[in-house]
């Protein structure tokens, strides 16, 4: 039964109506069925022609689609007349608010009609009904259809009906109408109060006073100018449902409704949450890279780059990018530190993170042989912290600006951050999907370091390596992500990542990566974290420490309820849209490779963004350099490496166009014209075999290279020979001790030259595959070699290799070092003539020569046998080794070696500063004070460990 009763009159007005609203129907037509939402047989009347069709309204009424009853589905304009006392507005506005049907004869819808057209004009209500409406039940009608919605309504039904039955009813009508009695008359006053009691009064049976409700009501909307209360949970739901959250909202903290549409999802980045998480990263972000600053960034060594008149090569990533002077370099690197200085602390915050981010990006792309992946990351999280609110806890412009101290962030500012760090982990983790890694050939010598000693006595050191080192880097590179963010899987996953990281910092050279990876992960713990942890420190320390009181309202963030979309602001908006497309682009830089082809060689893209991260190892065997004379046609050849400061060059094609661009210019100062350089490097990638990177008769002062178009001068690498590898270890574990191996494999119509040294007394070729031409170049002797034959080559001597055969030739060196072979051999002589003197078993005394051996000095004018010094210093150098092994003694030495770097960054800094202001002095006080800064003191392991010449006289430490 309804909650309204009303006297009807007519045909079909019975008990057996059984609708909500008892509505009297009068004409032909009497007796069809019309199927409210409610699931209540109503029986209407129908007027006009066509009125004896049979009108099934379930499928449209049941809808939520509100649709005028007038030309509905069969054409035929229906009306319902009502008749009896109180027929006039009552039942007009119940289906007004509920189906939308037109109803003669209703006050309450001629008000509304009256008041509506008045605000917005007849003009609206003819474009909504004639473009909304038609193209909307065009749509839905296509799409799916009547029966569709009856299926799915009657199901919805049944379980509605199973599921809530009387408890649902009860506190539906406890609440709901109690809430829409109060604000019917707050709004409408008592004249509408009035005529809507005595239309619609309250049933007899029911206690006529008004029943309070049962859950919070709704937060009231904040007059113009007027701040906005914040609300009762920053992650609450923006719904005062008195039920629990979702299933979503338990998982992911957001209901999946809050994506469907712009405005929502608007809402939901700018939810406002507790800055204390992204302050405590903040300070230890600055902190971390306040000492990168001296170390990795190189402010220590900063006089030995960049040197004024120095003659080097250098490699930026835009032409035009050159260094500053050296005192104008120890400035740029001075307001880098304060920079990094003033985001720990939050001084200054927006300023100290452009002093920071500015120079630290000039120098990433001044010298591309420093870039990484982390240096990148570094240049991406200082670029987040200056668009975020990270300064509103815990920092020093917060005790100055008390509308920013312990304010809400929106949750955009965490967002970002973690998108970041989920992108470094997934994307390092998809990359280590490569066959070379899944195989175990990326990092196949790592299982020996002594960190993997526990997995070695359970398992092999190949099993180690393949397990635990690749596998084990795989599997979290992939999951460390999605653990992180879930509440459950959280702690499981701090103790891996931690773990994990802790482990790089011993394993890489790696700076401050490690330590900056374990401060992220703070970030997808809850927001509150460091709250709870200064309230568990004691009080004296508490007035330190940062504050433990609720945070703020913040006007960054949004507070309003549903509803609430003209409450976005454009700035909020634009925060929005810059989120999803920084996450876009960040997911778009790993694999842009096909756009930055001149950068591709072996491993795809520019170096450093890939997040690639030691997914590949290349050992080099031998690297050349030729220059030709333009004009004589003189040859001659450059040592590796010259005027250059770093390795890198000899991996990327773009740096050996660079490279060999930079000694056309220098090579004129040495009398050499128009010069012509040549590159022959051998290198091996992941275990392969030694192969050439770029084609050694191609002159690349005059190749071309361009970043968009693949190197036509760079070689492929021999992917068909990867199984080998499978092979090569086998045979390697065949050697002895004394026997190395080198694998080679050569391109058709190449040849490598070589020189096999006078150490190497035993040395051979062996061909694995194709057909190679031996020549000995002082013999003028060539010999053929096919597949499985070999040869003896002579020491001390060239001889030349040719690849005659059409595809790649394969082949190894097996050479033994007789050299090092004798001098251990004599070693091992020594020092059992040594025992035997001790144990007195032997009877000749010992020659003056080698009286050392016993502790004693040698006699006046005897000189030391060359062999006893060596044999000493080894025992010297053993014995400081095992007494500094210790623990103690390797904290007082990594402490002692970056304090001294510290110390000369200071002290440099302080003396180019100094020459700025003032002036440079006189070279001889300024060599002074390089040298003092330059200073490293004595070590007592040093002074004990320091070895004599032959005279008596002191020498320096060996390094």
């Amino acid at each position: 039964m309804s909650r309204f009763r009303v006297p009807v009159q007519g045909p079909g007005s019975g008990p057996g109506s059984g609708s909500r609203f008892r509505v009297p129907v009068q004409g032909p037509g009497s007796r069809s069925r019309f199927r409210s939402r409610f699931k209540v047989p109503v029986r209407v009347s129908v007027q006009g022609p066509g009125s004896r069709s049979w009108f099934r309204s379930r499928s449209r009424f049941r809808s939520r689609f509100r649709v005028p009853v007038q030309g509905f589905r069969f054409k035929v304009p229906v009306r319902v007349p009502v008749q009896g006392p109180g027929s006039g507005s009552r039942v007009g506005s119940r289906f007004r608010s509920r189906f939308r049907i037109p109803v003669q004869g209703s006050r309450f819808l001629s008000r509304f009609r009256s008041r509506f057209r008045s605000r917005f004009g007849s003009r609206f209500l003819s474009r909504f009904r004639s473009r909304f409406l038609s193209r909307f039940l065009s749509r839905f009608r296509s799409r799916f259809g009547s029966r569709f919605l009856s299926r799915f309504l009657s199901r919805f039904r049944s379980r509605f009906r199973s599921r809530f039955l009387s408890r649902f009813r009860s506190r539906f009508r406890s609440r709901y109408l109690s809430r829409f009695r109060s604000r019917s008359r707050s709004r409408f006053g008592s004249r509408f109060r009035s005529r809507f009691g005595s239309r619609f009064g309250s049933r007899p049976d029911r206690d006529p006073r008004p029943v309070p409700p049962a859950g919070p009501a709704r937060r009231r909307r904040p007059e113009r100018g007027e701040a906005a209360e914040p609300p009762p949970s920053p992650t609450g739901s923006a719904k005062s449902s008195g039920g629990g959250p979702g299933p979503a909202r338990r998982l992911l903290g957001f209901e999946l409704r809050e994506l469907t549409r712009w405005h929502r999802f608007v809402r939901l980045l700018h939810r406002p949450q507790d800055p204390a998480a992204l302050g405590a990263f903040r300070a230890a972000f600055g902190l971390l890279m306040a000492l990168d600053v001296p170390q990795e960034r190189g402010l220590g060594q900063l006089d030995r780059r960049y040197l004024d008149g120095l003659e080097v090569c250098r490699f930026p990533l835009l032409p035009f990018l050159a260094p500053l002077p050296l005192d104008w370099m120890y400035l740029l690197y001075s307001l880098m530190l304060l920079g990094a200085l003033g985001i720990m602390l939050g001084c200054c915050y927006r300023l100290s993170c452009l002093a920071f981010l500015c120079p630290y990006w000039y120098l990433l792309l001044l010298d591309k042989t420093s870039w990484n992946n982390h240096s990148y990351l570094y240049g991406l999280l200082a670029f987040q912290l200056a668009l975020l609110g990270a300064d509103r806890y815990g920092s020093v412009d917060g005790l100055f600006r008390p509308q920013k101290r312990n304010a809400h962030v929106p949750l955009w500012n965490y967002t970002l951050l973690r998108a970041q760090v989920f992108i470094v982990y997934f994307i390092a983790g998809l990359k280590k999907l490569d066959a070379d890694w899944v195989g175990g050939f990326s990092m196949g010598t790592l299982a020996r370091h002594w960190l993997f000693a526990p997995f070695r006595l359970v398992l092999s050191e190949e099993l180690t390596s393949r397990l635990v080192v690749h596998g084990g880097g795989l599997v979290l590179d992939l999951s460390a992500g999605f653990l992180l963010f879930f509440d459950a899987t959280r702690p499981l996953a701090l103790v891996f990542v931690t773990y994990f990281h802790c482990m790089n910092s011993q394993l890489f050279s790696i700076g401050m990566f490690s330590y900056t990876m374990l401060a992220t992960s703070g970030l997808f713990c809850r927001p509150a974290w460091p709250r709870a942890l200064v309230a568990r420190c004691p009080r004296w320390l508490r007035g330190c420490l940062p504050s433990t009181e609720p945070p703020q309202p913040s006007p960054d963030c949004h507070y309003g309820g549903r509803g609430a979309r003209g409450g976005l602001r454009p700035r909020q908006h634009l925060a929005a849209a810059f989120t999803i497309l920084y996450v876009l682009e960040q997911l778009f830089l790993p694999y842009s490779h096909f756009i930055t082809q001149g950068y591709n060689n072996w491993t795809n893209g520019l170096y450093g963004y890939s997040w690639d991260m030691m997914v590949h190892s290349r050992f080099h065997q031998h690297v050349k350099i030729t220059y030709r004379d333009g004009l004589t046609g003189e040859v001659g050849y450059l040592k590796p490496g010259a005027f250059t400061q770093s390795r890198r060059w000899r991996d990327h094609a773009d740096m050996l166009k660079q490279y060999s661009a930079c000694l056309s210019r220098l090579l004129p100062r040495y009398n050499v014209s128009q010069p012509q350089i040549y590159f022959d490097v051998w290198v091996s990638i992941n275990e392969r075999f030694q192969q050439r990177l770029v084609d050694p008769r191609v002159d690349l002062v005059r190749a071309p290279w361009s970043p968009w178009t693949p190197t036509p001068w760079l070689l492929p690498l021999l992917v068909d020979l990867s199984p080998w590898r499978q092979r090569l270890q086998e045979l390697e574990a065949q050697l002895d001790g004394h026997t190395d191996a080198v694998f080679i494999a050569d391109f058709p119509g190449l040849h490598l030259e070589n020189f096999v040294s006078e150490d190497l007394g035993n040395t051979s070729l062996r061909v694995l595959r194709g057909q190679v031409l031996v020549e000995l170049v002082e013999q003028q002797q060539n010999r053929s070699l096919h597949e499985g034959e070999g040869m003896q080559l002579p020491a001390g001597q060239y001889h030349k290799v040719h690849t005659v055969s059409p595809e790649p030739s394969c082949y190894m060196y097996l050479y033994v070092n007789t050299t090092a072979l004798e001098l251990e051999r004599n070693l091992t002589r020594l020092r059992e003539l040594r025992e035997r003197v001790r144990n007195g078993t032997e009877p000749a005394p010992l020659p003056p020569a080698l009286r050392p051996l016993l502790g004693e000095p040698p006699p006046g004018g005897s000189p030391v046998d060359p062999l006893v010094s060596l044999l000493l210093r080894r025992e010297r150098r053993e014995r400081r080794r095992e007494r500094g092994s210790g623990p103690a003694r390797r904290l007082r030495r990594f402490v002692r070696r970056k304090l001294l770097i510290f110390r000369r960054s200071a002290l440099m800094t302080l003396i180019a500063l100094r020459n700025l202001a003032l002036g440079r002095p006189a070279p001889e006080r300024l060599a002074r004070e390089v040298a003092f800064a330059s200073w490293r003191g004595e070590d007592e392991d040093e002074e004990e460990a320091r070895p004599e010449s032959d005279g008596g006289a002191p020498r320096g430490p060996e390094l």
